[in-house]
């Protein structure tokens, strides 16, 4: 399970454009404890990357897919954490459209945003590499006409990982950067063995959460 609570890749893409987008949350990878260094200074956090597919044209009315006609994809790493100025509370936050509930704040299972759909804006920026990158800047709902207008057919399929209990063949299917990003992480080096998980135990969501919801309680829809 991928908990977030109060308290507590070599590949080339193409850019998903700037501006505002339709998009599916498809992914959601546990990253484990990563360090990074702002303004001089070295932290670690235990990180997630949620992922999106994104759907529609762009400005010159160019359909937004990749030279394999897949959905283009973007995503945004988050320290897993809901405390009040952390970044993935915000976005969900935004997201749903109300905040957490004091009982939601002590443990949101993450595979509730899962399959669910989103306006996500985009902006290009530069890193410190000289590339530029698309990033997401802000995660709110669809509006109540484009859902009633109808929504796309997802394409990829809805998958979790984490670390804790890692599905090996998912994590044979990322990219050589994401996996080393992973294998870095204390909490995947401290692990002795790993073994694929029999087929008919895998599966897209965990069934256990800190929060059971039932499916017309999710506040996404």
């Amino acid at each position: 399970m991928i908990i977030a609570r109060a308290g507590d890749s070599g590949r080339e893409f193409k850019l998903v454009p700037p501006g505002l987008h339709l998009s599916r949350c498809y992914r959601v990878i546990d990253l484990g404890t990563q360090l990074t260094v702002f303004q001089g200074k070295e932290k670690s956090n235990r990180k997630v990357l949620v992922q999106f597919e994104v759907y529609g044209e762009d400005d010159l009315g160019n359909p937004m897919v990749t030279d394999n006609g897949d959905p283009m994809v973007v995503g945004k790493n988050y320290t897993l954490s809901l405390n009040e100025m952390a970044s993935l509370r915000k976005d969900l936050q935004s997201w749903r459209g109300r905040e957490f509930t004091s009982e939601e704040l002590k443990g949101f299972q993450l595979s509730n945003i899962l399959d669910q759909w989103a306006m996500v804006s985009i902006i290009h920026t530069s890193g410190n590499d000289g590339k530029t990158y698309a990033n997401i800047t802000a995660v709110m709902p669809v509006p109540a006409n484009v859902r009633k207008a109808g929504l796309p057919t997802g394409h990829n399929k809805p998958v979790i990982f984490s670390i804790d209990s890692p599905d090996m063949a998912l994590y044979e299917s990322f990219s050589d950067g994401l996996k080393a990003k992973i294998a870095k992480s204390p909490e995947w080096s401290s692990r002795t063995s790993y073994a694929p998980r029999p087929a008919a135990q895998q599966t897209s969501r965990p069934a256990a959460a800190a929060v059971e919801f039932e499916e017309d309680d999710i506040p996404f829809s």
